[in-house]
């Protein structure tokens, strides 16, 4: 119950970029970090204020080993909103699908599985307008985003 509960930055169904990889068990942390990287990149190059949080392990899925959210500021909102979860789960998800791999040093070898979500389009969507609406109110569009909308601003 209460204000927070619908609207456009509390769907439940909503369209993101899913991001997955299966990586040799010893460089699973320094992909995560290359993954954490990849989404912080989409929060920088479309002008954000954003922060990168690694949560405890209460916060955390049961399945996984390590976990950062990534929220963006939205100013009309007065708070952060969660915009992407990135995760290393270790071998909990390749155990149970019984992947495996071929190890250069022989025998079969469990790959650790990363994965995030890009961005959640929706809570996207609400950062953009409100960090980039100008003063006339219309809506300034960061520069990655003018060939897609062939246009560098929203008329108020």
């Amino acid at each position: 119950a209460g204000r927070d509960t619908r609207g456009i930055k509390r769907v439940h169904q909503f369209n993101k970029v899913e991001m997955y990889q299966f990586v040799e068990p010893e460089t699973s942390n320094q992909e995560l970090e290359k993954l954490v990287d990849d989404a912080e990149d989409v929060c920088r190059k479309l002008g954000f204020t954003y922060r990168v949080l690694q949560l405890c392990t209460g916060d955390m899925g049961f399945q996984s080993a390590k976990t950062y959210d990534i929220e963006v500021w939205a100013p009309g909102q007065g708070s952060y909103l969660e915009v992407s979860s990135v995760s290393n789960t270790e071998d909990f998800q390749s155990r149970r699908m019984k992947t495996r791999f071929k190890a250069e040093q022989g025998g079969n070898q469990l790959p650790h599985i990363l994965n995030g979500s890009g961005v959640a389009l929706a809570r996207l969507f609400v950062a953009l307008i409100e960090t980039h609406q100008q003063a006339d109110g219309s809506i300034a569009i960061p520069d990655p985003l003018h060939s897609y909308l062939r246009a560098d601003r929203i008329p108020a």
